[in-house]
């Protein structure tokens, strides 16, 4: 039978135990080891029976258990040192208090940001993340709570979370969506003053209103806030909306997003009304999908100041919002942009829907495919999201060039080098995914207040002196952590069995399966086609050998879910876990299901190297790669994403890339991706067996393999402080929130006088740009052949129709040129303007150019808008180049 209803019963804590309350509901827990350890105390069956959950554990530990403990003075000691340790943490000024204003002009930091994304990876007790993009955004989170940064989580709350996997018999993924009761999780109901919960409203086609309610976590000193649609007052279809993580069909998809960007620029607006907490001066959108917080901020600065509006005109609330929004694109490829019919974005922006002040044409004209090539039906998240912030990243260097060239369309007549898309390369939130063995190292040689400091800020300064750590103590510690991955592979590989139909009598061999003295390759993440989970099966026999080599075993532990839509994915899992069935090598190889955050902190400590073989350059960063590292572990890579920045040959492996270009390469099915990758997995083998292996049990005379412990101790040394997200977020703030919030503030300056002003001169400037031309340049002296450090100097004459010169920039742009006269390695001069106008119009402009290298060599002028609003003279993607038939010289020196 089924209940009718369902609630919680929660357990009443004695008043000397009130504080528990407190440390579970924030959920800094998750990674600070004492708090664990003091719900771990309480009863370490239940501790481990709720899944190291404590709002779980209070709800499920015996009252008798709780009286005994309201009468031990040595727990209640505990509990008000970690209780007073939680509010000093809260409290305290931390990095962000004390760091020095950004820039030339000194601006003050942002006052606030908020940061919002599709899902959240915080703790497996609060299962809201899917994978990478989750995890990262969790990490941003609590990043920016050890660093003091005030930053504001907006999410959504789905009420099954992302899905549970097993497998079938045949090794066929199997899902299952647990449903989430709020009332067990680590969150409380925003509430108004009267004890009413808040309500977010958004107005639907056909006179429908979607309502939501917010839910708050507390992450450390960060709140994050997750709508959910799941309340009586809407329909059954719209209760739905926020049901599951990347769920339903395009209209489905759209609501969530529209939810997420509309509904959560209301919720962090509710929560500051609230709270007192300062209104976010930056805007931070954690990819495309919640794009739609800019048009809710537009309609915001353009209601009637009865209102609360500004009465701004669109153009003008656009430049006021642009201004104080930071885009990071996470996708290397565009079919992972979510791209909705534009009649469907229409609908749900006319009529009954409609914003006012926001008209439907404005708001399809941010997301159009207006590049050549775009499809004009469709309306584009990541379109959207670059044209309402005026700063931009991808999430690591490599990443950042394949970005500039993916959205080059956005800014045409500019090469995708000079598009404005900068990069910062994602980290990964050390106390989360560090051992507490490997703290224990480290702290061993520094300190534990230093150790601390060195995983939370990211400053290279704070790890000296790590380098010390004796070949000896890495070798136990590292020996220890594969013993407890092999225990905790053991025991989800019996589990997985017992839910494939195995019986208790069927599986005394998994008491054998993977040896913590044997080389361990792990390999754990999402598995679409681009990270090629079964690259490692390419030629079966050859990966036998490795795992039953005599001398040099190897044993692999895989791990990873694919889409519930993704049948090709599922099929590579099935073959891999075929594969690992095998009697001959089921010892060596395992599939764990279930792939989560709890797996997580097991499986990167545990293995001594990580493998990543993605097709390159599809791999935006690749987090799992750092969070191994940060435990001593050795990558062996394709370089992608950041191992591509920061491998150096001591730190691991690269796995060579096999040659071929364009989209053929790239096309699973062609003739060109078979040989990639038989190339690519034979250089894998290779590398394992000749290089990989050959190291691990190259063994000195006391038993030690001293050159892979050196590559360890220098991996911990080198890579240690660049992987952290103290270092990222510290970038962000540095990079791109100071500078948003400083131009933020010069537009909303005197009732964002600013705003209207740059509105106006774009809209002087475009109208005017088809007139601005480079009539003449010509370079005096110019030759065939240059000497080097000579200069040439430039003459250049342009007409602007109705601009003025303090409206443009004239440069030249010079560089190394190949066979077709392309400019690479390019370097820009602006010229000075020298007169004009004359008789007919134009302006000249001078300027020296030095030649500076040697080898073919050439420039070309070109004039820019330009304006001190600007964030790059690429901004408008406008740009005057002269024409081929001007008869100039030429500006190619060879």
């Amino acid at each position: 039978m089924k209940a009718i209803r369902r609630f919680t019963v929660r357990t009443v804590l004695p008043e000397q135990l009130q504080p528990l309350h407190e440390l579970a509901l924030n959920l800094r827990w998750s990674w600070h080891p004492e708090t664990r350890e003091l719900f771990r105390s309480v009863d370490p069956e239940v501790w481990a029976a709720v899944g190291e959950d404590p709002v779980r554990l209070l709800g499920e530990v015996p009252a008798a258990t709780l009286a005994a403990l309201a009468a031990d003075r040595r727990f209640l000691r505990r509990l008000g040192d970690l209780h007073d340790d939680l509010r000093d943490y809260l409290a305290g000024p931390r990095w962000y208090q004390s760091a020095p204003p950004v820039g030339d002009g000194g601006s003050p930091l942002p006052e606030a940001v908020a940061y919002f994304s599709p899902e959240y990876g915080i703790a497996a007790a609060l299962p809201q993340y899917s994978g990478g993009l989750g995890i990262l955004a969790g990490d941003h989170l609590k990043a920016a709570s050890d660093l003091g940064v005030p930053i504001i989580g907006v999410g959504l709350f789905y009420r099954h979370g992302y899905f549970r996997q097993s497998l079938d018999r045949e090794g066929w993924q199997q899902e299952r969506y647990p449903l989430l009761d709020p009332d067990e999780l680590a969150v409380s109901l925003l509430r108004e003053d009267d004890g009413t919960p808040c309500r977010v409203d958004l107005a639907l086609p056909g006179g429908r209103t979607l309502a939501a309610h917010v839910w708050r976590a507390q992450v450390g000193r960060v709140p994050l806030l997750l709508l959910d649609s799941d309340i009586e007052s809407n329909t059954p279809a719209d209760r739905d909306v926020t049901d599951r993580l990347y769920g339903g069909g395009s209209e489905h998809r759209l609501l969530q997003e529209m939810l997420l960007g509309i509904g959560g620029v209301r919720a962090v607006r509710t929560y500051c009304r609230l709270t007192g907490h300062a209104a976010p001066e930056v805007f931070h959108t954690n990819e495309g999908h919640a794009g739609f917080l800019g048009v809710e901020r537009i309609r915001e600065l353009v209601a009637p100041a009865a209102q609360g509006g500004r009465e701004l005109d669109f153009a003008a609330a656009l430049e006021a919002v642009r201004a104080g929004t930071v885009f990071t694109t996470h996708t290397p490829v565009p079919a992972g942009i979510d791209r909705f019919d534009r009649d469907l974005v229409a609908r749900h922006f006319s009529g009954d829907a409609a914003m006012q002040g926001v008209p439907a044409d404005r708001v399809l004209a941010l997301g159009a495919e207006s590049w050549h090539g775009g499809d004009p039906t469709l309306f584009n998240m990541a379109a959207m999201g670059l044209r309402l912030a005026q700063r931009a990243n991808g999430v690591s260097t490599l990443h950042g060039e394949v970005s500039r060239s993916m959205f080059n369309g956005l800014w045409p007549g500019f090469d995708a080098a000079e598009v404005p898309i900068t990069s910062i390369t994602n980290g990964v939130h050390a106390p989360t995914w560090i051992d507490p063995a490997v703290v224990r190292l480290g702290a061993g040689q520094i300190g534990a207040e230093r150790a601390e400091e060195a995983i939370t800020t990211g400053d290279a300064k704070r790890w000296t002196g790590v380098e010390r750590i004796g070949d000896e103590e890495i070798w136990e510690v590292r020996r220890l952590l594969r013993s407890q991955l092999v225990d905790e592979a053991r025991r989800r590989l019996r589990v997985s069995w017992g839910q494939r139909g195995a019986g208790e009598a069927e599986l005394g061999w998994v008491n054998s399966v993977l040896d913590p003295d044997v080389l361990t390759i792990g390999f754990a993440r999402r598995v679409p086609s681009y990270k090629r989970l079964t690259l490692m099966l390419r030629d079966r026999d050859r990966l036998r050998s490795l795992l039953l080599d005599p001398e040099r075993p190897v044993q692999i532990v895989v791990a990873g879910k694919a889409h519930p839509a993704d049948h090709g994915g599922k099929r590579l899992i099935q073959q891999l876990v075929a594969f690992a069935d095998d009697p001959a090598v089921r010892h060596r190889i395992v599939f764990l299901p279930d792939y989560d955050m709890a797996m997580a902190k097991h499986l990167y400590p545990g293995c001594d190297v990580w493998l990543n073989n993605p097709l390159r350059p599809l791999e935006a960063c690749g987090t799992s790669g750092m969070k191994a590292a940060l435990n001593g572990c050795l990558n062996l890579s394709i370089l992608d994403g950041w191992w591509d920045e920061w491998y150096d040959g001591r730190n691991g492996w690269a796995i060579p890339t096999a040659d071929g270009s364009g989209p053929e390469r790239l096309d699973p099915d062609s003739p060109e991706a078979e040989r990639r990758d038989d190339l690519e997995a034979t250089a894998l083998y290779d590398l394992i067996e000749h290089q990989v292996a050959a190291r691990f049990y190259d063994r000195g005379s006391d038993g030690l393999p001293h050159r892979w412990i050196a590559m360890v101790r220098h991996t911990l040394v080198t890579l240690g402080p660049k992987v952290l997200a103290g270092r990222m977020v510290r970038d962000y703030v540095e990079k791109l929130y100071a500078p948003a919030a400083s131009a933020q503030r010069s537009l909303a300056a005197t009732g964002h006088a600013g705003a209207r002003e740059l509105a106006d001169w774009k809209a002087r400037v475009r109208e005017a740009w088809p007139a601005v031309r480079v009539e003449h340049a010509d370079a005096e002296g110019c030759r065939e052949a240059q000497e080097l450090g000579s200069a040439l100097e430039l003459r250049v004459q342009v007409s602007l129709g109705t601009l003025e010169p303090a409206d443009v920039e004239v440069q030249v742009v010079s560089g190394r040129v190949d066979e077709s006269d392309g400019i690479s390695d390019a370097a820009v001069l602006a010229l000075k303007p020298a007169g004009g106008p004359d008789l007919e119009g134009r302006y000249r402009y001078e300027g020296s150019l030095e030649l500076g290298r040697t080898g073919p060599f050439g420039y070309t002028v070109r004039v820019l808008p330009a304006h001190h609003l600007l964030a790059s003279t690429a901004e408008l993607g406008l740009v005057a180049l002269p024409p081929e038939s001007a008869g100039m010289d030429a500006g190619v020196l060879r």
